[in-house]
């Protein structure tokens, strides 16, 4: 395996692949097959959650590509039945069992939900679950600022990552600067958008032939720019390939300005307010 990718530092020193491979919707045998591919193309990072129902499929593709345990970056996500703290307590655990793992390198919870006001004691139970040295980096994701600023004032530790939907069509400046002024790493879930029209937007078309690269690359290099960790989902050899050859060049200033330009009031994908959205519910 040669690592193609270069590392973020996180805020508590762990040092994290600046991009990593999204598994959702990737299960079953396939899924083993697809992850093991990426494994053996480059990817360090990989991105799953208890509600992808794909731990074992990912804990399968790790065991089967021979590669070095801490040579691996395996994220995962604490679900919303799980808030409470012995519920999340247990929740870890279950993670790294059905993985297949000693420890997780980052946990995060995956959505606040604060109607039901419970993030608080969950992240209490992975500052508890780092101490004992199941997971070694702790984050969030899908986290508005305030959520993020009571964190800190309740607990006293500050999250090391904050995953949050990023795309041209939705760019969420205001968070990525919350938390760069907090010292918090900014993830990209859905970071070519899902199925949006991005990119066929003439102005990433235009780059893409100036770069010679395609228009998913001139995507992901623009949140490479911006300081983001994308984790972009494929299920195609080629494509997965291709993601990892985004280190190569530089877009300008005024090439970031205009797909910066290109976002939305109303560019969510499925339009979800992390102080509203209930969690796959």
């Amino acid at each position: 395996m040669e690592n193609k990718v270069p590392f973020v530092t996180l805020n508590d020193g762990i040092k994290m692949p600046a991009i990593g491979l999204g598994t959702y919707q990737i299960r079953g045998g396939s899924g083993v097959n697809h992850i093991l591919a990426a494994i053996k193309d480059g990817y360090t990072g990989i991105d799953t959650a208890t509600n992808y129902d794909n731990e074992g499929v990912v804990g399968r593709a790790i065991q089967r590509s021979g590669v070095n345990r801490a040579d691996l970056f395996v994220t995962s996500k604490l679900p919303g039945k799980y808030h409470r703290y012995d519920d999340a307590t247990k929740a870890i655990q279950e993670s790294i069992y059905r993985l297949g793992l000693d420890y997780l390198d980052l946990f995060v919870i995956h959505w606040p939900l604060p109607k039901r006001d419970h993030y608080v004691e969950a992240f209490q139970a992975m500052i508890d679950a780092k101490e004992r040295g199941l997971i070694r980096s702790i984050g969030v994701s899908n986290f508005e600022p305030e959520h993020l600023d009571r964190l800190k004032a309740e607990t006293g530790i500050v999250p090391s990552v904050n995953q949050v939907e990023i795309h041209p069509y939705w760019n969420n400046q205001r968070i990525i600067d919350a938390d760069n002024e907090r010292g918090i790493v900014t993830e990209a879930w859905s970071p070519l958008g899902r199925g949006s029209s991005a990119l066929q937007e003439p102005i990433i078309q235009e780059l893409a032939k100036k770069y010679d690269k395609n228009v998913g690359q001139i995507i992901l290099r623009w949140h490479e720019q911006k300081g983001i960790i994308p984790i972009p989902k494929s299920v195609n050899l080629k494509h997965q390939r291709l993601n990892l050859e985004t280190f190569d060049f530089n877009l300008t200033d005024d090439e970031m300005s205009a797909i910066d330009s290109l976002t939305k009031d109303d560019g969510r994908i499925d339009n979800q307010d992390p102080n509203e959205y209930e969690e796959f519910e």
